[in-house]
C-alpha cells in the first residue's frame, strides 16, 4: 500500500516535499533526499575523522606545553640574572662610550701632548717640566714599540695618557702661589663640613624643585659684594630665563627688595638656562645655554650674552650625562662653578667615557670672550654622582646616603692631577633631591639647592 507523506524539509527555500512511501513490516519506509538539507552531514563525519586523528598531537602538545610552564619561571629568574649583570655594559654599549681606541687617534692625542708640553717646558724650564717631557717621550717610545709589533694594552696606555695630559693642564697657567692666595688652602682637604647654618625655602615656593642659588662669588667684586641670588627653573624642572637679587643679606632672609632680571625672552630660546648650573661671579650670571654644550655669560650692566663651547670629545648635555647616583636630576649635564682660583665647568664627554672633566673658565675683559684655558679628565663616572663642586682648584663629588643625608666621598686636584675616593664627609638636608652644590669663596660656604629648600654650611679645613 503506498503512502503519501508530505515531508517539510528543510531546503534551502523553506518548501515542504511529497515523498512516496510504502508500509513494510508495520513501519512506513520512503527514500529522502539528504542533500537537501541545509546541515551537511557528510562534512560532519569527515570532519569528525579528521578531529579524532588530531586527538593524538593535541595530547602531545599540551605535554609539551605543561613542561614548558614549569620551566618557564626557571627561564625568566635566568634572564633576569643575566640582564641585571648585562644592563652597566648595555648602557656603555648603546650610548658608543665603550669602544676601541685605535693607534691612530692614540698617535694624534699624543703628538699634540708632545706639542703642548715643549712650549711650557720652553717657557718654565724648571725640574718638572724636564721631568713631565722625559715621561712623555718614554711613553712615544712605548706606542711606537707596541704598535710594531702589533699588540698594545690600550686600557694601560690611554690611563698613563690622561694622566700626563692633567699633569701639563696643571703646569700650564695656574700660578705657582695660587694655594698662598688663600691660607685655607694651604691646610689641603676639607676636614669636615658643619649642620646647615641657614635653612629657607626659596622665594618662589617649594614647588619649584630645582635651581640654584648663593652668594656673589668673586673675592675682589665691588658692586654685587655682598649680593645673594636665587635661580629657578620654572619651566618643567630643567629651564628658566630670570635671575632674582637681593643687595644685602637681610633683604635675601626677609625676601624684600629684590632685583629680577630676565636673560632671554623665553624658557626656550638659546640664551635660556638649561638645568640647575648657574653661579653669580662679578657683575655677571655663568650657566649652562638652552640645548648645547655650550656656557653662558649674561652681563647684568649691560644685557649682553656670551659663551663658550666646552672643549671635548662628545660633550654631554641635554639630560645625557646628568648627576644621578640616587636619581638622576633632569638636565644636569653641565655644572658651573666658583672657588678661588676662579671659574669652572664640570661635565662629561664620550671621549672620556661618561666621566667628570674640569675645565678652568677665563672672562677676557678686555677682549669680551669667555674662554677656556684649561681641562682636566678624572676617573669617575658623572652618572654615579649625585652633585659637585669646587673649592681651592680641587673638585668634591658627592653621593646620595639616604633621604636627608648626603655624602662628599671624592675629591680630584688640578694642581697636582691626583684624586682621593676615602673621603666621607656627611652633609645634613630636609629633602631627598639636591639640584645643586656651590662653594663660595668669600665666606667659604656651601650652598644647596635641595628640592626647594635654600641650606647653607660652613666648610672647615
Amino acid at each position: 500500500m503506498l503512502l503519501l507523506l508530505l515531508l517539510l524539509l528543510s531546503s534551502g527555500d523553506g518548501q515542504a516535499q511529497r515523498v512516496s512511501g510504502q508500509r513494510k513490516n508495520g513501519s512506513c519506509v520512503c527514500a529522502v533526499n539528504s542533500n537537501l538539507w541545509t546541515f551537511p552531514a557528510v562534512k560532519f563525519e569527515s570532519v569528525l575523522q579528521q578531529v579524532q586523528s588530531c586527538e593524538g598531537s593535541l595530547n602531545n602538545l599540551q605535554e609539551q606545553v605543561t613542561l614548558s610552564s614549569q620551566r618557564l619561571p626557571q627561564i625568566q629568574a635566568l634572564v633576569k640574572n643575566m640582564t641585571a649583570r648585562l644592563e652597566p655594559h648595555q648602557y656603555l654599549h648603546n650610548q658608543g662610550l665603550y669602544t676601541d681606541l685605535s693607534l691612530r687617534l692614540l698617535g694624534q692625542e699624543l703628538s699634540q701632548l708632545e706639542t703642548d708640553v715643549g712650549v711650557i717646558h720652553k717657557q718654565l724650564n724648571n725640574g718638572q717640566t724636564k721631568k713631565l717631557s722625559k715621561e712623555v717621550g718614554k711613553l712615544r717610545a712605548d706606542v711606537d714599540r707596541r704598535q710594531m709589533s702589533n699588540t698594545i694594552n690600550m686600557k694601560t696606555v690611554k690611563e698613563k695618557l690622561r694622566y700626563l695630559k692633567n699633569t701639563a693642564e696643571s703646569c700650564k697657567s695656574i700660578p705657582k702661589d695660587f694655594r698662598g692666595q688663600d691660607r685655607h688652602c694651604l691646610k689641603g682637604l676639607i676636614t669636615n663640613i658643619s649642620e646647615p647654618v641657614m635653612t629657607k625655602v626659596s622665594p618662589y615656593g617649594k614647588s619649584y624643585i630645582s635651581g640654584s642659588w648663593g652668594k656673589q662669588a668673586q673675592m675682589d667684586s665691588e658692586g654685587q659684594k655682598n649680593s645673594y641670588w636665587v635661580q629657578p627653573l620654572l619651566n618643567s624642572h630643567i629651564w628658566g630665563n630670570s635671575l632674582r637679587v637681593y643687595q644685602t643679606y637681610e633683604d635675601f632672609m626677609a625676601s624684600a627688595n629684590n632685583k629680577d632680571f630676565t636673560f632671554a625672552p623665553s624658557h626656550s630660546h638659546p640664551n635660556s638656562i638649561e638645568g640647575p648650573s648657574a653661579v653669580l661671579y662679578g657683575e655677571a650670571l655663568y650657566y649652562n645655554c638652552y640645548r648645547s654644550a655650550d656656557v653662558c655669560r649674561y652681563d647684568l650692566k649691560s644685557n649682553a650674552v656670551k659663551r663658550v663651547t666646552l672643549p671635548g670629545t662628545g660633550v654631554g648635555f641635554n639630560n645625557k650625562f646628568p648627576y644621578c647616583y640616587y636619581e638622576c636630576r633632569a638636565n644636569s649635564d653641565v655644572d658651573v662653578e666658583a672657588d678661588e682660583t676662579g671659574l669652572w665647568a664640570i661635565y662629561a664627554t664620550v671621549g672620556n667615557h661618561g666621566n667628570l672633566v674640569v675645565s678652568r673658565l677665563v672672562w677676557d675683559s678686555e677682549a669680551e670672550t669667555l674662554n677656556v684655558s684649561q681641562t682636566w679628565e678624572t676617573r669617575l663616572f658623572k652618572k654615579a654622582v649625585s652633585n659637585a663642586f669646587m673649592v681651592c682648584g680641587v673638585l668634591y663629588a658627592t653621593r646620595f646616603v639616604d633621604e636627608y643625608r648626603e655624602e662628599v666621598f671624592y675629591a680630584f686636584d688640578t694642581a697636582t692631577g691626583k684624586d682621593d675616593n676615602s673621603l666621607a664627609l656627611p652633609l645634613e638636608k630636609v629633602a631627598k633631591g639636591v639640584a645643586s652644590l656651590s662653594y663660595n669663596p668669600i665666606n667659604r660656604q656651601i650652598y644647596m639647592y635641595n628640592d626647594g629648600y635654600l641650606l647653607a654650611y660652613q666648610a672647615n679645613f
